[in-house]
């Protein structure tokens, strides 16, 4: 793992995950290697569910298609979306999937400073991207989801937890 991407993951970790509660129903859009639930499955968190568009996905599919993967609306406490909504709009399928007052925990690179991630991509000092940055773009409220907080890292990335208005 890249240093700077390793240590993203322990601060994402205490910002975003220790605080969620043992009982929540969690949905991690873009599972991938699996770390999220790695580490939540390890400390106590029961109801975890990934979704990928490959496997080893619990759920493999596109999150925009949630109705035809068997997957109920207003059905999860918390969202988790590391570093994907830089590749596809996720927010429509976000706010039906939410329970009332759900949180959607994102993060995403800064638009005006993501060539400098490209940079440290290519230095392997941060994870390779999988995918074309088609979706840049500042967090703000959007239809149905409220931000509830956010703040800039480093300059270089934008986390963000939204709420289920």
């Amino acid at each position: 793992m890249p240093a700077l991407s390793d240590y993203a993951r322990k601060k994402k970790i205490e910002y975003f995950l220790q605080p969620i509660p043992k009982d929540a129903k969690i949905l991690e859009i873009g599972s991938g290697s699996g770390w999220v639930g790695n580490y939540l499955k390890d400390n106590g968190w029961k109801n975890y569910h990934g979704m990928d568009i490959v496997p080893p996905a619990d759920v493999v599919g596109d999150i925009t298609d949630w109705k035809n993967l068997d997957i109920e609306a207003n059905s999860f406490d918390v969202i988790v979306a590391f570093e994907v909504v830089e590749h596809v709009d996720i927010y429509p399928a976000c706010a039906a999937l939410l329970k009332k007052g759900g949180k959607l925990l994102v993060t995403t690179p800064l638009p005006h400073t993501d060539w400098i991630m490209q940079l440290l991509e290519l230095a392997k000092l941060n994870q390779t991207r999988t995918s074309e940055h088609c979706n840049l773009h500042y967090l703000k409220p959007v239809n149905g989801l409220l931000v509830e907080s956010k703040k800039s890292i480093a300059g270089l990335s934008q986390w963000g937890i939204f709420a289920k208005a």
